[in-house]
């Protein structure tokens, strides 16, 4: 089965996903840029201020790790943006992709004084003690990227992307895909999970498992490729060796498809006759779709400092801050991937 160029649907699959990201719910969600801060009914009534007097608001962001380009941007834009010229002074603490490390960082947070604490979950259960220490202390707790698994009471609100939407749009780009080229064959795809028990696995793989089904999908083949390289690049290699058939890749992040490419290669696989799906649009996986290699990436943005630092600001003002805010996200394919790379993150 050869790839073609051929996207049907493409504006109602962009609606689609604009839509999933974009605009208010009824609970209250909003996304970024809408104007609107909507509301929360948690009863939650810390507020991030500067409590020493020093001048800045003191922030203990609480990272996930270094495990892929994504995360090394993400990282990159809360050290460019919380600095004194802002208001801000960062303390940050890298949990290496260790949940118990980051349940520990997090209380060293708190033993530190900080005013305001920014988390990205490893994974999303076992908070509710920490979240209430870091309630007790008086601290001001924000989730990012990663939402939690426990009671809206603990936290100020949640701001980063929708990865079950995100999920949805790529399972929607390939039903169009092979619509639009009449493919006939059986759909056999090779599924690389994220990190186990993080939101971006389960809402990313909670979409495909919920439309393969019903659409007649195969997935041949489901392992964590804990959104490395590395570990792609093995996880697939470990496939390819069962000499089963396939012809989709559903790559749960873009350093993962990197691995799984770079197996595909070595394996003497034609790369461009296999459809190959990816989540973030880092640049080089951006090149990618315009070199034929990746067909699509369901996006997902990793320059959240701003954002979460604008969050901060409106809450320190008195404004009321929605428990939920999506970043607006889309999708990357050959319609628009020469315009994307021009504002892509990463190298």
């Amino acid at each position: 089965m050869k790839k073609s160029i051929i996207v049907a649907g493409l504006a109602g699959l962009m609606a689609l996903s604009m839509a999933g990201c974009g605009g208010g719910t009824s609970d209250g969600t909003t996304t970024a840029g809408s104007g609107s801060t909507g509301g929360s009914t948690s009863g939650y009534n810390l507020v991030p201020k500067d409590t020493n007097g020093d001048g800045v608001i003191t922030i203990g962001f609480a990272q996930v790790g270094a495990e892929s380009g994504w995360r090394t941007a993400n990282t990159q834009s809360y050290k460019d943006y919380f600095v004194a010229a802002n208001g801000f002074k960062l303390v940050f603490a890298d949990a290496n992709q260790d949940a118990d490390k980051q349940k520990q960082d997090v209380r060293d947070l708190i033993a530190q004084g900080v005013e305001v604490i920014d988390l990205a979950p490893v994974t999303d259960s076992g908070w509710e003690p920490v979240l209430q220490e870091a309630k007790d202390a008086g601290i001001p707790l924000i989730i990012s990227d990663r939402q939690l698994s426990v009671s809206d009471d603990l936290y100020l609100t949640y701001f980063g992307g929708n990865m079950e939407q995100e999920g949805k749009t790529a399972v929607q780009w390939l039903q169009d895909y092979i619509a639009a080229n009449k493919i006939t064959d059986p759909i056999n795809i090779v599924h690389l999970q994220g990190t186990i028990g993080s939101t971006a696995q389960k809402g990313r793989t909670q979409a495909l498992a919920d439309a393969a089904p019903g659409l007649g999908w195969n997935i041949v083949f489901e392992q964590t490729g804990e959104f490395t390289q590395a570990k792609g690049q093995e996880v697939m290699e470990s496939f390819l060796q069962q000499g089963k058939d396939f012809n989709v890749i559903y790559s749960e992040n873009d350093d993962m498809t990197y691995g799984a490419i770079d197996a595909l290669k070595a394996a003497g696989k034609d790369v461009e006759s296999i459809i190959i799906i990816s989540f973030d649009g880092n640049k080089s996986a951006v090149q990618m779709v315009i070199d034929g290699l990746i067909d699509v990436i369901a996006e997902c943005d990793p320059l959240l400092g701003p954002q979460v630092g604008d969050l901060i600001k409106k809450a320190e003002a008195g404004q009321t801050i929605a428990k939920v805010t999506y970043s607006v996200e889309g999708f990357i394919d050959s319609t628009n991937a020469t315009e994307k790379i021009k504002t892509a993150f990463g190298s």
